[in-house]
């Protein structure tokens, strides 16, 4: 039996189940979702890491032309938003702004006791939220359980001189069971890469079709750092208005070959 090696280091049998399961959420043709196993099976070698299977895919993927590479590559472009967390923030705000809600990022509040720095503040109908957007660049980290303690004690300075209705957590990686329980025990609402079901990050990003910026490989790690500190970090931003990229100093044909990507993304 061929085992792998997850980013956390912790090693578990292959499972060709999951690597399907992966292909056809990614929305991979069924034509081409046999030869996607078929080729990550060939490169198999006992402990090796899921990372590495994740290349072979998006190898494969390249090979074929297909342009569901970039869907597959979602949890890891989020990842690339970095290395602040400044686009990750405007990004949750971005998902936020599609359930309906108005939002503000970075909001300076006075509490009871202290002032605080509010990642994203967001407001529908009856609702306030008190949103902290938890970023994380690898992919073996976890938010941990001191994060929904300081989220709580944050949420209780200010909730009544702000109205805030309720708090919630936003991660880019997992949650460890025990800031998974006491999130929940105290009434904060989660949203990791994999939880809850049915409103994960991962299913609220494919609902909505809110692909990062950082999903494009024809944009340089340079570029993409100029348009998310503009505050550009969705792929429909470059679909709805070619102009954002005006802000970047290049030739006009390499800002259609981008205008192309981002068109394929937004297609898929």
């Amino acid at each position: 039996m061929t085992n792998v090696t997850k980013a956390t280091g912790i090693t578990e049998p292959f499972s060709e189940d999951k690597i399907v399961a992966s292909i056809k959420r990614a929305g991979i043709p069924q034509n081409l979702q046999d030869k996607a196993l078929e080729y990550v099976k060939a490169s198999l070698y006992d402990n090796i890491p899921t990372s590495e299977i994740y290349k072979n895919i998006i190898d494969f993927l390249n090979r074929e032309a297909s342009p569901v590479k970039a869907k597959y590559s979602l949890k890891k472009a989020i990842m690339s938003m970095g290395p602040t967390g400044y686009p990750f923030e405007d990004y949750v705000s971005d998902i936020l702004k599609a359930e309906g809600f108005t939002t503000v990022v970075r909001s300076v509040l006075e509490g009871r006791c202290v002032s605080h720095e509010i990642d994203v503040v967001a407001e529908k109908e009856k609702e306030k939220l008190m949103v902290e957007a938890k970023f994380h660049n690898d992919p073996g980290l976890r938010t941990d359980v001191h994060v929904s303690l300081y989220t709580k004690a944050r949420f209780d300075d200010l909730k009544e001189k702000h109205n805030f209705s309720k708090a919630y957590l936003y991660t880019n990686t997992k949650i460890t069971s025990d800031a998974l329980a006491y999130a929940l025990c105290a009434g904060m609402g989660v949203v990791s890469w994999s939880f809850p079901e049915n409103g994960s990050l991962r299913d609220l990003v494919e609902k909505y079709k809110l692909y990062p910026l950082t999903i494009l490989t024809s944009v340089s790690s340079a570029q993409l750092q100029t348009l998310l500190e503009n505050h550009i970090v969705l792929v429909r931003d470059i679909c709805k208005n070619p102009n954002g990229l005006d802000i970047l100093p290049m030739d006009t044909d390499f800002k259609q070959k981008i205008f192309r990507e981002a068109n394929a993304v937004c297609e898929v």
